[in-house]
């Protein structure tokens, strides 16, 4: 770690405008960590992920739904939606390259006292056990037959952690809590359609983060996923995506200093439509 610090910037989602300004503001030297979402609804994402991936050995990329969207896409497995913005990426010439990079990031990362993801943390995972689930999907999607588990990797089912899950299941859980979850029940149970803000809570159900028996309470989780929630700074959960590609905020919160810089961005999506 040098002395320009510790960087974590919200969900890009193809907005490489919005990214290149806010980088101009954090010192050249800082590293980066990227909660998720590279790509996808913005109008540039081939040149958002073609600047994360230059970024090298000083940043670090987490993969979020979009991205996976994009794998599995791009592997002929899951149809484009309508309001994708990934075909750049899959003409690009340099798309293998592209794809063989973002297939190797990570689900889960620390560093600094802090836990990385994308989306949240069921609640009976511990630190350890969190980045020990997250190894186990990046093994499989780092292999040489990523397309046969990514032909595996939809649908809301198991949505109850149990330690006895395995294959497609375990994995399935696995990345559906990393890179989806907003709500919890009492028990577990993830609430995978909910979209909005904390506040929408279905009944018996919670934020990820204010399940009373979460086992990372005493990390700070930080996260993005959840533009609806907006820019939390809780001492124990810290979300960062500020709604970029719906006209809000690139948000860059610097860590453990906590000190924020934002820059505004022009609304590339529409309020209203679904936020997958």
């Amino acid at each position: 770690m040098n002395g320009a610090g510790l960087w974590a910037i919200g969900d890009v989602q193809g907005c490489d405008g919005s990214l290149r300004e806010l980088l101009a503001q954090l010192p050249s030297s800082a590293r980066l960590v990227f909660v998720g979402d590279l790509v996808n609804r913005g109008p540039r994402s081939l040149e958002a992920l073609r600047r994360v991936r230059s970024l090298g050995d000083r940043a670090v990329a987490l993969l979020g739904n979009h991205d996976l969207h994009l794998l599995a896409a791009a592997a002929g497995i899951r149809p484009r939606h309508d309001d994708d913005t990934l075909d750049e990426i899959l003409a690009a010439p340099d798309r293998e390259e592209l794809i063989d990079w973002l297939r190797t990031r990570p689900l889960a990362y620390r560093e600094g006292g802090a836990l990385f993801v994308h989306a949240g943390v069921l609640p009976p995972w511990t630190v350890e056990k969190t980045l020990a689930l997250a190894a186990e999907v990046e093994a499989r999607l780092r292999a040489p037959d990523y397309r046969t588990f990514l032909a595996t990797m939809y649908g809301n089912q198991p949505a109850r952690w149990d330690d006895r899950l395995a294959g497609a299941d375990r994995a399935r859980c696995v990345i559906n809590a990393l890179t989806r979850l907003r709500f919890v029940a009492a028990d577990g149970t993830m609430d995978l359609k909910i979209k909005e803000g904390a506040a929408a809570a279905p009944p018996g159900f919670s934020p990820w983060f204010d399940h009373p028996a979460r086992a990372t309470r005493g990390t700070p989780v930080v996260f993005g996923h959840w533009s609806t929630l907006g820019l939390m700074l809780r001492d124990d959960a810290v979300c960062l995506d500020t709604g970029c590609v719906w006209g809000g905020a690139l948000t860059a919160l610097c860590w453990p200093s906590r000190e924020v810089r934002q820059v505004r961005c022009p609304p590339h999506r529409r309020p209203g439509l679904p936020r997958r």
